[in-house]
């Protein structure tokens, strides 16, 4: 497994991992949705839909990986790093840095 001794280190690799457009539209689309569903259970105090946001998410970003990218989620080998990521490169997208 690689290792990483900074963020900045790791997020040209993490988007190595995200190449595909269709797993990087699956990204914002999971990650748009997870933020809709927390702040509606936050609002609501339907508290259940949290976690169902966090599920969201990856089960889109996930997907994205199996159909398109046909890779391992960069999760399960750098979980800290790759939820930094997500955030970054949504942020990338929204400002178009990142193609989506």
């Amino acid at each position: 497994m690689r290792q990483f001794d900074s963020f900045e280190q790791f997020y040209p690799f993490y988007l190595s991992e995200h190449r595909s457009l269709g797993c990087r539209r699956l990204h914002f689309i999971g990650l748009t949705l997870g933020i809709v569903c927390a702040a509606a259970g936050i609002a609501l105090r339907h508290w259940w839909l949290v976690p169902a946001g966090f599920a969201i998410g990856y089960l889109c970003a996930w997907t994205g990986h199996a159909v398109y990218e046909r890779n391992r989620p960069a999760t399960f080998r750098h979980p800290f790093y790759s939820f930094l990521g997500d955030w970054r490169m949504y942020i990338d997208m929204l400002r178009g840095r990142v193609a989506r």
